[in-house]
């Protein structure tokens, strides 16, 4: 038997049959005969009705058994129409892809996830481009190098070769390990299994029961689809993938069959959008009659535009070639967004099977995500800075030294040389100790009880949040829970508070048992009977608690467990429906065509769905029209913002002054009208709507808006105002409030509507009280720009809310003047933005500004903010994980941040700021001590301490209670958290800055000069005595200059200057070669020791005594110091 190629290329074990049939059976093969084996294979369930996942590859082979390759052999022997060419990809991007798709290769990207930085071949190279870039780094290599150099050689090769190798291997280790992680996340992704159904000959006749003599079925042979099982890295354009519940789509593909009748299914996009709302999304219709089982078989093709960033936007047509005898006859079908699944999202419920349509770097995901960049800190760069200049001055030192000895012999050599002599100037401890130092930073971090499971992933960036003044946060589970709650029901003259809710129960339940016990006198479930009479209280309660229940897009689903929850596009949707529920009716089911609503008493209601007008940006409403079955009634409920409404429904006093109440409240207001219609007016609008829709252009919408208009959208009966609360993360407000009082400018980027951000910045107190708002949306001309510019620029106190489209027209056409005016507001919110736009918007600040942004965020669509931020920050939440892996901290709550910020960013900059100048000076004042020494020695290039002194003067000698400063503080935790305007001194930079570092080089120049001329002074007959006075005080100076330096003692910071005391004075004993015992125990070595560190610090005691006491620094004044 001829085996054909498509299936040939498969082996047995990755092909599976899916036992999802259901109804008649199929013959099993093309002669007639069946397999009496075939039902017992394949589960009792085959053929039933019974549906049966199978993805497992070993799974699979089991179930097809032994003889399961002759039924697809025979399968395969079906007769197939010609096949359609391969893939094909056009110059701008756009493609046409056969559903029947054969080829092998794929002209477009491969579907792989790659996040790693580095591979095998470029670590090293890419590892040592990134340090030695630095030119910090790159001197200390250059230095070492030339130790191998005889003419240049001085002391030991380790001291110089050794603490650049550690550096280095730490660096490396790290990168390493970090990119190892990565590498196994991406393995994880690309090696998750999907089914691909495989191709399918064509199937005009549809799969019923053929019977053998009367009345006997014959066993079906493949009444499921064949797939078989895929890496996601191995999916490509053109294949049709099945999903199952709870999987994560693996690429961009258009829905073409889902497991419900509707053709619907919810997807889970927060890891796209932000929104952890469940999204509804579509089948393609005639694909949808096929069914899983028989979409294989589709013939024609799918025309797709070029892979674009906007995740609301899609373009394609479906071209389907009728199978059916006779002429063959092409149907085009056009799609749109809501029929595509975009891939990093998850099927929320039920299977499905999709086209796939754009993979790999060409996904919507991928081109919302930027490439992460290694990041620096603000105190390196200085820190690079300052060794440039060091660099500078040590070179200048050399040639001057050279220059006085009147640039004899081999000069240049001598150059070298002293170089070498006053490479400590720029220490490479100073990168040792920073790099250690940072490391007890994340440990503090990490380890404070009060900010638990706070994570430091990029070990490089603590001192960065000191210096933050610019902070960019996520709307959505970042600042609010994403939980919504109706607060408050006012209806006119009555309101219901979130107290009161019970009262609203006992009302429509008195108000729906009258009704159920009146039918005869009904007119309709939603209305009393009609007069001009007031109706009562219950029925007012009851009508706008009806109205409710109906005007939604809510769905309700029931859990594997059995438990019902409710999906929705919108969080606001859900909330209404899970309050009408609290007061007593429930929806128990919603397709397309109708909803059934029943009450705490067992009655149900059924509506018919006539029409539905969703939500959008523009009307800012959403309506329904619907039927009740058992009256026949006919009513248009509608609810949006009070902007919108207040003049489609009836006048009344009461409804603009209620909505600008709940709004100071911080509680988005929903107003909720109807319209009673009658029979003959429905039918008059339904035969207008129908020939609106057929007129062509850009008319359509407009007379299809006039319709709506003329015939409902007018007098609607004002029912009543409703006051949703999104809850906010805990401590909100205070965090905030203090973070501005920190001097932060705060910006609120999200991807929701303006009316919800507005009122999350009110509640959320990112606006301060009183605060003016100016709004801006839809910006189409640069006149208008230029108009929302000059306000702005004449009130700078404002805060500004404005959409995507706006900000990018801003962006494009008038970016320096709209990012000048914005960076000084002090606040701004930024709607319906695009993950690439928070990014975009983060990039903008840093480069204009200069200064320090902070981004921080909690979903997939954040990431991109995120890394594109000085400092990023991710919430683990709702939405995932995504933004806290992929950020520089992790934090589970947005108030932790405000101990980031203020106190553990504060300390890690302080100390860093203090180390580090401290490390440069421990290195300039042995150079000047050094300089000073060739220079009366006739500029000999000669170390003076050589051996163990020169290596253990960073080391043993000093490193302790220098590395000890990184336990400093000069306020504590209370005084910082009370005082948030102390955070305002760090962000100037002033602990870190040209000044203090010329300030440090002063004093290492006067201690120098001062040690080794005393020294020489007191020095009596022998040149070891130099040695052993000057390096003594140099060594006792340097502890008592960190003892200066310390503002709030820690035990270690005792010991350490205790215990290197003590081994300095032990290690005379056993270095006889630097030190003469019986010369260190006379008395007259102690009193010369002792002149020279009086003589070179207790000078700067008294000035700093006296600077503390007239000019006391902004700390010291709140903490009394």
């Amino acid at each position: 038997m001829s085996r054909p190629s498509p299936s040939s290329s498969y082996p047995l074990q990755t092909l599976s049959q899916r036992s999802s049939f259901s109804g008649p059976s199929m013959t099993a093969q093309s002669n007639g005969n069946s397999d009496p084996t075939s039902r017992s294979r394949l589960g009792p369930g085959h053929g039933k009705g019974k549906k049966k996942r199978v993805s497992d590859a070993d799974e699979e082979e089991a179930l097809l058994g032994y003889n399961g390759m002759d039924g697809i052999e025979e399968q395969n022997e079906l007769p197939r129409s010609e096949l359609p060419p391969s893939t094909g990809r056009n110059k701008n991007g756009s493609r046409t892809i056969p559903l029947q798709n054969t080829s092998s290769k794929s002209p477009f990207p491969p579907n792989v996830v790659r996040n790693q930085k580095y591979s095998i071949i470029t670590f090293l190279p890419l590892v040592f481009y990134e340090q030695f870039k630095f030119f910090f780094n790159f001197y200390f290599l250059v230095v070492a190098l030339s130790q191998f150099i005889p003419a240049l050689m001085i002391g030991y090769i380790v001291t110089y070769v050794a603490p650049l190798a550690f550096v280095l291997a730490i660096t490396m280790g790290k990168e390493a390990y970090d990119d190892y992680q990565r590498y196994l996340r991406d393995r994880e992704a690309n090696s998750t299994r999907y089914l691909v159904l495989l191709p399918q000959p064509p199937s005009p006749i549809p799969h019923h029961a053929h019977l053998v003599g009367e009345d006997q079925p014959i066993s079906p042979s493949l009444p499921r689809p064949q797939t078989r099982s895929t890496p996601a890295s191995s999916i490509k354009v053109g294949d049709m993938v099945l999903l199952e519940k709870n999987q994560r789509i693996p690429a961009d593909m258009v829905l073409l069959t889902t497991s419900e009748e509707e053709g619907t299914c919810f997807i889970r996009t927060d890891q796209l959008d932000g929104e952890t709302d469940w999204k509804l999304k579509v089948a393609v219709g005639e694909t949808q009659k096929m069914g899983e089982k028989t979409v294989g078989s589709a013939e024609g093709s799918l025309y797709a535009d070029p892979p674009i960033k906007d995740i609301h936007t899609f373009y394609g047509i479906l071209t389907l070639r009728s199978l059916s005898p006779g002429p063959q006859e092409d149907q085009s079908i056009p799609l749109s967004v809501e029929n595509v699944l975009w891939a990093n999202t998850v099927l929320a419920a039920g299977s499905a099977v999709g086209l796939v349509v754009y993979t790999g770097k060409e996904t919507r995901a991928v081109l919302n995500t930027s490439e992460p960049e290694t990041k620096m800190g603000t105190l390196e760069k200085e820190v690079n800075k300052m060794a440039k200049i060091l660099c500078t001055v040590t070179f200048a030192l050399s040639v001057f030294l050279v220059a006085l000895n009147g640039f004899r012999g081999q000069w240049y050599i001598y150059v070298f040389r002293f170089l070498i002599l006053f490479s400590s100037i720029i220490p490479i401890s100073l990168r040792v100790n920073l790099d250690m130092g940072k490391t007890v930073y994340a440990h503090q971090i990490h380890t404070d009880p009060e900010i638990p499971e706070t994570i430091v992933r990029t070990s490089t960036l603590p001192e960065e949040l000191g210096r933050v003044e610019y902070l960019l946060s996520d709307k959505t589970g970042t600042l609010t829970r994403n939980e919504m709650e109706l607060k408050k029901l006012h209806m006119g003259t009555l309101v219901f508070g979130w107290d009161s809710m019970d009262e609203v129960a006992h009302l429509v339940a008195q108000a729906l048992n009258e009704q159920d016990g009146a039918i005869e006198r009904r007119k309709s479930s939603m209305t009393t009977a009609p007069g001009r009479g007031r109706r009562d209280m219950s029925s007012r309660v009851r009508d706008a608690v009806l109205a409710l229940a109906t005007c939604h897009n809510v769905t309700p689903v029931t859990n594997d467990d059995g438990s019902i929850t409710y999906q929705a596009s919108s969080p606001d949707e859900v909330a209404i429906v899970q309050w009408v529920e609290s007061v007593g009716v429930r929806l128990v089911h919603r397709d397309r065509t109708s909803m059934i609503l029943r009450s705490t008493s067992g009655s149900e209601y059924t509506y018919d769905i006539l029409y539905i007008f969703p939500f959008t940006s523009e009307s800012k409403r959403m309506g329904i029209i619907v039927r009740e079955r058992s009256s026949g009634n006919i009513t248009f409920v509608q609810k949006g913002a009070d902007t919108t409404m207040a003049k489609l429904v009836q006048k009344n006093d009461w409804l603009e002054e209620e909505c600008g109440n709940m709004a100071r409240e911080g509680l988005r207001t929903l107003v909720i009208g109807r319209k009673k219609l009658s029979e003959g007016t429905f039918m008059e609008f339904d035969k207008r709507y129908k020939s609106a829709q057929l007129v062509a252009g850009e008319e359509r919408q407009f007379q299809i808006n006039k319709v709506v208009s003329d015939l409902l959208e007018n007098e609607l009966e004002l029912l009543a105002l409703t006051g949703v609360e999104d809850k906010l993360q805990e401590d909100v407000k205070s965090t905030l409030e203090l973070l501005r009082n920190a001097g932060l400018k705060i910006w609120m980027l999200t991807g929701d509507k303006i009316e919800t951000a507005t009122n999350i910045a009110v509640s959320s107190k990112l606006v301060g009280r009183g605060q003016y708002i100016h709004q801006v949306a839809k910006l189409k001309s640069l006149d208008q720009v230029r108009d929302m510019l000059d306000f702005l620029s004449a009130k700078l106190d404002a805060c500004l809310v404005i959409d995507g489209e706006s900000l990018q027209l801003c962006l494009d056409r008038f970016r320096p003047e709209f990012i000048h005016l914005a960076t000084q507001l002090p606040a701004v919110v930024a709607c319906r933005c695009s993950p690439t736009q928070k990014a975009d918007v983060a990039r903008l600040i840093r480069e204009f500004t200069k200064k320090t942004v902070c981004c921080i965020g909690d979903g997939g669509n954040d990431v991109s903010m995120i890394q594109a931020a000085d400092v990023g920050v991710g919430i683990v939440g709702k939405e995932g994980k995504q933004a806290s892996l992929s950020a520089d901290f992790s934090i589970n709550q947005f108030s932790y941040l405000t101990k980031l910020l203020l106190w553990h960013g504060r300390n890690s900059y302080k100390r860093s700021a203090k180390l580090s100048q401290f490390v440069i000076h421990r290195g300039l004042i042995i150079a000047v001590i050094q300089a000073v020494f060739s220079s009366i020695f006739f500029f000999a290039p000669i170390a003076l301490y050589q051996g163990w002194l020169q290596v253990g003067y960073a080391t043993m000698y000093t490193m302790a209670p220098v590395f000890s400063l990184v336990l400093d503080k000069d306020v504590n935790e209370d005084l910082a958290l009370l005082y948030p305007e102390l955070y305002k001194e760090l962000t100037k930079g002033r602990s870190l800055s040209y000044k203090t570092f010329f300030t440090w080089l002063l004093i290492s120049v006067y201690q120098g000069g001062i040690i080794m001329l005393l020294s020489l002074l007191l020095f009596e007959s022998e040149f070891l005595h130099i040695v052993a006075i000057s390096f003594s005080a140099l060594v006792i100076n340097e502890l008592i200059m960190v003892a200066l330096e310390v503002t709030t003692w820690h035990s270690y910071m005792i010991l350490s200057e205790l215990g290197t005391a003590m081994i300095y004075f032990g290690s005379m004993a056993v270095l006889p070669a630097y030190f003469d015992l019986s010369f260190v125990l006379s008395k007259q070595f102690v009193y010369k020791v002792i002149i020279i560190v009086a003589v070179s610090s207790f000078p700067l005691y008294v000035i700093k005594a006296i600077h503390r006491r007239f000019n006391p620094a902004a700390y010291a004044k709140v903490a009394g110091i």
